[in-house]
């Protein structure tokens, strides 16, 4: 097969058999006949030189072939209809950047991740959805998202390839708002087993850390609240209701958004986030704008040293 030879209503139509599992819906949604689609797909087959679908049960499904080409059918028709909506929707077109985050990522430490497209100018449209990390994962193999921001590693599946980078150790300390802030201050930790703690949920690593350090210095604490969402502890901090956990080097920003001031550092605790890819011919510029800015490294006083993520 020659360059060009490729016809993409022939790969369009065997993406929308692939996606709906069988030849006559797919007719049904492309408004086709049942033999114009059978036909085709037969003559993309043929341009190919490999069986592209293969019977499962009443409907078909793609061969070992057929999930490569429909990984590449997914990228192109996504990327089509991502230009459509641009050019349909401002008069400067912006290139779309889809960003799946964890709801366990402080939103503070998200802006500083994304500065690179936020200092853009108008280059890009930021797209954020918040959810569970198998959950964006899925999206990402869909080419529904183009980059995850975890607060926690994922691993390679035989049927689904990432990969995850570091994004750099942020050290942790304890935020309060007055006057909670002020009775602690005099005696850190000890007064610590007097205050009520806003934590994350048990199976973040972040708690696992926290909780050890705790135990290291004899204290038991109190939980008022524990919650995924990073957003929402501060919240409760800003009311009054207890102290909370956050990377160093955000105080001005949880000042001034929160009212939170900080009570003293987790001395060797550090929390890391994992940027989230999967490999595509056509890499985004924006991805990689944000993977070039995060040199693997330590984050003190918000500024990052180059260096090994230990």
């Amino acid at each position: 097969m020659k360059p060009g030879d490729l016809n993409f209503r022939h790969l369009l139509y065997f993406w929308a058999v692939a996606r709906e599992g069988s030849i006559t819906r797919a007719a049904q949604t492309l408004g086709l006949s049942v033999q114009a689609i059978s036909t085709q797909l037969s003559q993309l087959e043929s341009q190919l030189g490999h069986s592209l679908l293969v019977p499962r049960g009443r409907g078909l499904e793609p061969s070992d072939t057929g999930r490569l080409v429909l990984g590449y059918a997914d990228q192109i028709f996504q990327l089509g209809s991502e230009m459509r909506d641009v050019l349909a929707h401002t008069s400067r077109p912006q290139r779309r950047l889809s960003v799946g985050l964890t709801d366990p990522i402080p939103k503070l430490v998200v802006a500083h991740m994304l500065e690179p497209v936020l200092q853009s100018g108008d280059e890009y449209r930021l797209h954020c959805v918040e959810g569970h990390l198998d959950d964006l994962v899925a999206d990402l193999a869909l080419n529904r998202l183009d980059l995850v921001l975890a607060h926690r590693p994922v691993t390679s599946t035989s049927s689904l390839k990432v990969y995850v980078r570091p994004l750099g150790e942020w050290p942790m300390a304890l935020y309060a708002a007055e006057p909670l802030r002020a009775r602690l201050i005099p005696d850190f930790p000890t007064r610590l087993a007097e205050a009520p703690m806003l934590l994350p949920m048990a199976e973040n690593p972040l708690r696992m850390a926290i909780e050890d350090w705790f135990r290291r210095h004899r204290i038991v604490i109190t939980v008022r609240a524990e919650c995924a969402d990073s957003a929402l502890l501060k919240t409760f901090a800003r009311a009054g209701m207890g102290v909370l956990a956050a990377p160093v080097g955000l105080e001005s920003e949880l000042l001034s958004q929160y009212g939170l001031h900080p009570v003293g550092q987790l001395d060797g605790v550090t929390e890391t986030f994992f940027a989230v890819t999967t490999e595509r011919r056509i890499e985004h510029p924006g991805v990689q704008a944000i993977l070039d800015a995060a040199e693997p490294g330590e984050v003190r006083d918000g500024q990052r040293r180059k260096g090994r993520v230990r």
